[in-house]
């Protein structure tokens, strides 16, 4: 009986010694400070820009020899007015539906009939490119005018790129239109 007893009383002790392992507290391994500022306002943007449609063309899908190709590079803008003396610049996030081959771009909206190719989004240079859910190299804000009404409001132009972007070797003709929300980051 002695013999269970203390044999049952090690295993209970092993037992607790393993268990209450996996739950000890570890100290912490680093702090992490958030910062940032609440502003009474933003920039504005300009109603010409904060709804727009970027006519990309008819291209022939000829243009697209292979997967990655792109075409149809057009320009469009989004413009910030009034901007505070609070912030110094500005960056651009685009969100939309991914596509599913390369969700660096958007896909084309649901209902098109095109098929292997997708809209890019690129930096002012038509090089760099601005991947969905990706912040935009930032823009130094013009904010010279900033609290002077006595002074024409500032006005800050923000320029990119689109382009179509083959995603399959062999592209399908058809309707080929993509939608982008955006969001301005201050700085």
């Amino acid at each position: 009986m002695q013999k269970k007893l203390t044999y049952a009383i090690r295993n209970l002790m092993a037992a607790a010694v393993v268990t209450g392992s996996a739950f000890a507290a570890h100290a912490a391994d680093g702090t992490i400070n958030f910062t940032g500022e609440i502003l009474d306002s933003a920039c504005t943007v300009d109603t010409s820009t904060a709804t727009q449609t970027v006519n990309l063309g008819k291209i022939p899908k000829s243009a697209f020899t292979g997967v990655g190709q792109v075409a149809a590079a057009t320009r469009f803008s989004i413009v910030l007015n009034n901007c505070p003396a609070a912030v110094t610049s500005a960056s651009v996030k685009f969100d939309g539906t991914a596509d599913a081959i390369d969700s660096d771009i958007l896909a084309l909206s649901s209902d098109q009939t095109a098929q292997g190719v997708g809209v890019a989004l690129y930096e002012e240079d038509g090089v760099t490119p601005v991947p969905l859910a990706t912040q935009s190299k930032s823009l130094t804000l013009d904010t010279s005018s900033a609290g002077s009404p006595a002074v024409a409001a500032n006005s800050n132009t923000m320029t990119f790129v689109a382009k179509y972007k083959a995603t399959k070797a062999t592209v399908v003709a058809g309707t080929a239109n993509a939608t982008s929300d955006f969001t301005i980051t201050y700085q």
